[in-house]
């Protein structure tokens, strides 16, 4: 009977200490939030709890070192600056290292998260030369072909996007409200101010599809509303994307006159006022 007694205190004893070395065998990391704001400063926002309170840092590219939790905690979260930082890509991985209680270090998998707006500047990179270029593009007028009618016309436009609204998407706001300039060349009334809103569709075929409605007038008897259609078909630079638009302008006034427009231009949210 004791021999009986032993053996089953001995398979007690080891069957514990599986128990007790299973619960300290890894920490696991469960994501909570891992993305990067879009505007300036860049910032990478993370959060993610654990399975056992431990402290915690972040490693991204296996090169840049951020502590998240220096103390015990099984909730962690942090807003690390990275405006500083270079990388050979848009989509940067990192990974979570945790330390128990006990001083067991442990790695989670790999995880990754994309640079929204911002042109990437890869080792021997001009800063310089790249300001300039987004300066340039930014401030360059669109061509455009204006038609009444009964008349052709060319027709260069600026639009800045003054406001920008956040979307789930990494890649482009929700809409923005823009104001634009444009002049139609030999027209008897050459100047027009616009403004509007354009709501913006991520498509996978393409960037993305963006219909508008904007109000507009030519200082004179001209003044009216505006539905259009964009299409953005591809990214330069990962900052601008070039994009085609149709837009009917609709006279409000009788003495004015409908046209039509199309034009081509270069459209980013890199210089555009989030409010939240």
């Amino acid at each position: 009977m004791s021999k009986l007694k032993i053996i089953i205190l001995l398979l007690f004893v080891l069957l514990s200490s599986d128990k007790l070395s299973s619960q300290t065998d890894s920490i696991e990391v469960y994501l909570i939030d891992a993305y990067c704001s879009r505007e300036m400063p860049y910032t990478f926002k993370l959060s993610f709890y654990t399975s056992d309170l431990c402290k915690s840092k972040v490693v991204l590219e296996d090169e840049y070192e951020f502590v998240v939790s220096d103390e015990f905690a099984d909730m962690h979260k942090a807003d690390i600056n990275i405006n500083d930082l270079t990388f050979n890509d848009k989509f940067v991985n990192f990974k979570i290292v945790t330390e128990t209680e006990t001083g067991a270090i442990f790695k989670s998998e790999n995880f990754d998260f994309d640079l929204p707006f911002e042109p990437q500047i890869k080792e021997g990179s001009d800063l310089f030369t790249l300001c300039l270029f987004g300066s340039a593009i930014f401030l360059l007028p669109y061509p455009g072909y204006v038609y009444d009618g009964n008349s052709s016309y060319f027709s260069l436009t600026k639009e800045i996007p003054v406001l920008s609204f956040r979307s789930k998407s990494l890649n482009y706001p929700a809409g923005y409200i823009s104001l634009e300039y444009s002049y139609i060349f030999n027209a008897d009334d050459p100047s027009y101010l616009r403004a509007g809103y354009k709501r913006i569709f991520d498509v996978s075929e393409i960037q993305y599809i963006s219909p508008g409605l904007s109000l507009y007038t030519n200082f004179n008897i001209n003044q009216g509303i505006s539905p259009e259609l964009s299409l953005g078909l591809f990214t330069i630079e990962e900052t601008f994307t070039f994009y085609v638009r149709y837009r009917y302008n609709f006279a409000l006034h009788n003495s004015g006159t409908n046209f039509q427009e199309f034009y081509i231009g270069l459209y980013s949210a890199f210089f555009s006022f989030y409010p939240d």
